[in-house]
Order: C-alpha cells, then structure tokens, then sequence
C-alpha cells in the first residue's frame, strides 16, 4: 500500500481511531481493515487491508420543520429511542434520493400522518457529539389534520406558552423552536445558524 503513509500499528500508537462508527471488515471484499492514514489526507480512515479501498464516514443530515397551524406549534411525543417519549418536531433522515424539502414533508407524514405546506428554511445545527447536521424548515398545515405515526405516542399543538421545554428530545429541536418564535416575535425571517454542542439531556 505504497499511498498509505500510516499504518494500524502507528496509528493505534497514536490514538488515532477514525470519528463514527467502528469499522472492521471491508465491504468490497470482506478483507480485515486497518486504520491508516491515506496519501494527501489529513484524518485517519478505515482502509481495506486487501484492496486499499478507503471508507469515508461523513456527517448524516436530519431534516425536519416546524409547523404552525392556528397560532400554535405541532409537536410529536416520540414512541422509539432514542428519546422515547419525549417530544419534538416532525423530523428524520433523509433518504437517498430525496431533496431536503421531500425528506421533511415524508418525516411530517410518517410521524405526523400531517401533509404539510413547507416554507422557507428556518435553521441549520451542526450536532458534531452524532456526525450530523440538523436541517429545519418552516410549515403550516393547510388542512389542519393530524395524528400520531407509528413512531410517535401522540401528537397535539402546542400554545408558545404551553410548548414542554423541559421534556423537549434533542437540544437542536430546542433552539429551532426557540429561534422560529424569536423571529415570529421580531416579525422577520432569516436562516439562524448553530451548533448543539449536547443534543440530548443525560
């Protein structure tokens, strides 16, 4: 592997196990995989010690809205880990193949049976403690009709008075929530920027 500059030895040495999920075998050709750092990279990989090919882990993105219907917010209590039974706004994975604004309406569907009317972007939060990147749109719901997914426990709207902070599921739900009334309050829209250092409360 004459592009590798370090091999599992060295870099074991060097505490440099690669960011995400472990990783052992190769997907290509079930060969073991070491931890070595590839020629003109400057992060640790997993890389096949047949093949050489190299495995790329990147930050996944989650998409999801915030959707208001009659002055108040829709929220879903959540019936899966992680979180079960806390709360937070229709959101999810994106899938291949989709569009951020088609993987937030699909997740409003699934958890919400909600169609929703997407609106501008709202928010954009790195959460680096999971790889990944949190995406939030404004919604309304032009019919008003609602109810709880496979993976939620209930669904309801909330009043901004009556919204349940303190059992809020991720930290990024939080400051999407706290942003979309802050500007709802200024009468302006912008894209709010962030990082949710801790998305989840120990």
């Amino acid at each position: 592997m004459p592009y590798l500059c370090c091999l599992l030895e060295n870099a074991t040495m060097m505490n440099m196990t690669p960011l995400g999920t472990k990783q052992l075998y190769c997907s290509q050709c079930s060969a073991r995989l070491i931890v070595a750092m590839p020629s003109g990279d400057n992060k640790p990989r997993y890389v096949c010690s047949s093949c050489n090919t190299v495995f790329y882990e990147n930050p996944k993105p989650v998409v999801g809205c915030v959707i208001e219907h009659a002055g108040k917010i829709l929220l879903c209590k959540r019936s899966i880990e992680p979180r079960l039974g806390y709360w937070t706004v229709p959101a999810g994975f994106m899938e291949l193949g989709e569009t951020l604004q088609q993987a937030a309406s699909r997740e409003t569907l699934e958890e919400a049976c909600a169609n929703v009317a997407l609106g501008p972007l709202l928010a954009i939060i790195d959460v680096p403690e999971a790889g990944q990147i949190h995406v939030f749109f404004r919604g309304t719901l032009p019919d008003g009709k609602f109810a709880a997914g496979e993976e939620s426990l209930a669904v309801d709207l909330y009043a901004p008075e009556e919204i349940p902070w303190s059992d809020l599921a991720f930290r990024s739900v939080y400051i999407a929530l706290k942003q979309y009334l802050v500007q709802k309050a200024a009468g302006k829209e912008w894209v709010h920027t962030d990082i949710a250092l801790k998305n989840r409360e120990s």
